[in-house]
């Protein structure tokens, strides 16, 4: 896992700990500032909501660049999606890539859902990734082809709704979170949070659908660790 985490809470009144478990819990489930600063006070730690805003404001984004640079290569599959979402009350597109395992590669928050609109997430989904995906798949939206053929004119583009639930499904915890959000209060605001969102929320979802009850608690037991790690916490002995 490396050396250490490089976070710097210089300045910061509170210890990692604390502020760690601040961010994480807003960050995994569809809790309001307040409602963390409520949770928080069960413990005896008293905090103003404003000051858990400032703390996913400034550690969000480099626990989740954290978490993203510790993560394996990305498949050479890519699926594309792009839904609707308020911020402020107006209508707004949230474009997201993932691979075949379903981990995300992008998010961009976007006012439109043309061509270039496609082209500029293309284009930024490349230059994060540093290479062009082997078969690119996405629904029947338009947008879509003239950026295919001016970015990624080899790579194999599959285009068809039945074959982009991978897609699809990354975006249902963003839904949920939305919904819970109210709104976006700006583009900005929503393109910084759902960027930190979408990296943090999948660490502590893994498939357990998938796994017997054991292997889920041996997964979850290693993820909170690299958490500690990346956030400058102290992990727990294990037990015996």
């Amino acid at each position: 896992m490396g050396t250490g985490a490089t976070v710097s809470y210089k300045g910061f009144r509170f210890p990692a700990e604390v502020i760690s478990h601040a961010v994480w819990l807003y960050f995994r489930f569809p809790l309001a500032f307040r409602e963390v600063e409520e949770l928080l006070l069960a413990r005896g730690i008293i905090v103003s909501h404003e000051t858990v805003r400032q703390w996913c404001d400034r550690f969000g984004p480099e626990y989740a660049a954290a978490l993203r640079r510790r993560r394996p290569r990305a498949g050479d599959k890519w699926h594309l999606d792009e839904v609707f979402i308020k911020v402020n009350g107006v209508r707004q597109y949230l474009w997201r890539a993932v691979d075949q395992d379903g981990h995300v590669l992008d998010i961009l928050v976007q006012s439109r859902r043309d061509a270039k609109a496609a082209k500029r997430f293309m284009a930024k989904l490349m230059k994060k990734q540093c290479r062009v995906p082997r078969v690119l798949v996405t629904d029947k939206c338009r947008s879509y082809g003239p950026a295919h053929r001016e970015l990624m004119r080899s790579v194999e583009h599959r285009s068809h709704r039945g074959l982009n639930n991978r897609a699809e499904n990354s975006h249902q915890p963003t839904r949920q979170r939305e919904r819970a959000m109210k709104y976006f209060r700006s583009p900005r605001s929503a393109q910084k949070f759902l960027a930190a969102f979408s990296q943090i929320s999948p660490h502590f979802r893994p498939r357990r659908h998938m796994m017997t009850a054991s292997a889920y608690r041996a997964e979850m037991t290693t993820r909170f660790a690299l958490w500690d790690h990346i956030t400058g916490v102290t992990a727990l002995p294990t037990a015996s």
